[in-house]
């Protein structure tokens, strides 16, 4: 896998037409051999795209990059021609120098391409390529390779590869008695490794049953009164005082908060849609009438800010690769955009770009917690308390189980039952001994 200096390589996200590329080029560098090496080069990556179907991009330039790694091939001298040639795409289209040649609408966007998460050893690179073939969601890149790298050093100096499914069934058995892990984290540890070696490494695992399972208990979820909920808005503000209100009054998990896009609110009809929830399914929850001043004031200092990043021509979101291969420019479309974005730009770790993200979930669980603190709560309370709060607070006021479920996207109604015990408080009609004393 190419390890890249490729932060120096702008490629444009938008369609490029640049007829006049060789006679810029020979004007520029008059005959040199690093002219005529360039020309090699452009001309082999044209090639590539037009065998390829794809247009000039981010994604197409680090796919041409890696096909000449895996073809053995130098890559230093492509890097350099491409970043000149799209540099100088740039100038032509912002200067109206190359009248003749069509350029789009938008002026031509100049990206700075960081380091790429690629992954580290060859059998995690692999693992990275299957992952990301699959469209799986980054969370779930991220535990699956964490694990896998957790299991590699697991077995020492056995190459990984090599790995037999007795050592996944030694491995999950060690982690419920040393590791002492929950069942649930114990599946996902096992997903992970079966991933690993039927889907990256192309082996049947073998069996690997009898392990040892982790312990399986049964918790119930922390709710809050609604007395402690207005507490707990009441230490909060701005974006963080409305993300909490939303997730307790729409019943959302933590990243279907973070996901939102403007196009996922409905003012007028009142709903919120969740896209590609847990499970990959959409679905759709209540929109509390007391948020819409808030969310549509939200809006308007979106505007602003989209706006700004547009003036800036900043890369467009993170999309969805279905919708990014249907409509490449969505990102950069007012539909599309986080309805919570950070202030911050960062690093996509897949493609390097540079562009604004959601805010992160660490940290707004961090302001939830501190928040709870200062309103002298007793209980654990995380983001997840709100949505708990959510289901319970709807069935004490008479809502319909089978209601409450299709809020929450319980595939299960078995799961939203859990609730229904928060409710029943053991032994209601028993008047405690002590209080007859």
């Amino acid at each position: 896998m190419t390890k890249s200096k490729d932060k120096d390589l702008p490629p444009s996200t938008a369609p490029i037409s640049f007829p006049r590329w060789r006679e810029v080029l020979r004007s520029e560098q008059q005959g040199s051999a690093l002219a005529r090496s360039h020309e090699v080069e452009i001309f082999a990556y044209l090639k590539y795209l037009k065998a390829a179907r794809q247009r000039a991009s981010v994604e197409s330039v680090l796919a041409f990059l890696r096909h000449l790694d895996e073809q053995g091939q130098p890559t230093e001298a492509a890097r350099s021609a491409l970043r000149w040639f799209f540099q100088a795409a740039a100038h032509q289209a912002q200067s109206g120098v190359d009248a003749s040649a069509p350029v789009p609408s938008e002026s031509v966007q100049i990206i700075r391409i960081e380091q790429a998460d690629q992954g580290g050893p060859p059998w995690e690179q692999r693992m990275v390529a299957v992952l990301r073939t699959r469209q799986l969601q980054w969370r779930t890149e991220e535990a699956y390779r964490g694990w896998a790298r957790r299991f590699a050093s697991w077995l020492g100096d056995k190459p990984i590869e090599e790995a037999s499914g007795e050592d996944i069934r030694r491995y999950l058995e060690h982690l419920a008695v040393e590791g002492r892990v929950s069942a649930s984290t114990q599946r996902q540890a096992m997903n992970a490794l079966v991933f690993l070696v039927r889907e990256t490494l192309g082996r049947d695992p073998g069996d690997f049953s009898g392990y040892r399972s982790g312990h399986a208990g049964k918790r119930m979820p922390v709710v809050l009164s609604q007395r402690e909920c207005q507490a707990l808005f009441a230490q909060l503000s701005g974006a963080n005082r409305l993300m909490a209100q939303l997730m307790y009054g729409a019943g959302l998990r933590l990243m279907e908060l973070l996901r939102l896009r403007i196009q996922d609110i409905h003012f007028e009809q009142g709903i919120v849609i969740i896209r590609h929830g847990k499970g990959g399914k959409d679905r759709v929850s209540i929109l509390p009438e007391s948020l819409r001043g808030p969310l549509l004031e939200q809006q308007e200092r979106l505007s602003l800010l989209f706006q700004e990043d547009r003036r800036m021509n900043l890369p467009g979101v993170w999309l969805p690769q279905a919708v990014e291969n249907k409509i490449p420019t969505a990102g950069t479309q007012w539909a599309w955009q986080w309805f919570f974005p950070s202030r911050q730009l960062a690093i996509d770790p897949r493609s390097g770009i540079r562009r604004r993200h959601h805010i992160q979930d660490a940290s707004f669980q961090n302001v939830i917690r501190k928040a709870a603190r200062d309103a002298n709560l007793s209980q654990r309370v995380t983001p997840y308390t709100l949505r708990h709060s959510f289901a319970t607070h709807l069935l004490a006021n008479g809502a319909d189980i089978r209601t409450v479920q299709e809020l929450l996207g319980h595939a299960d109604v078995a799961t939203t039952m859990i609730y229904t015990h928060v409710l029943n408080r053991p032994g209601l009609a028993v008047r405690s001994p002590l209080d007859n004393l």
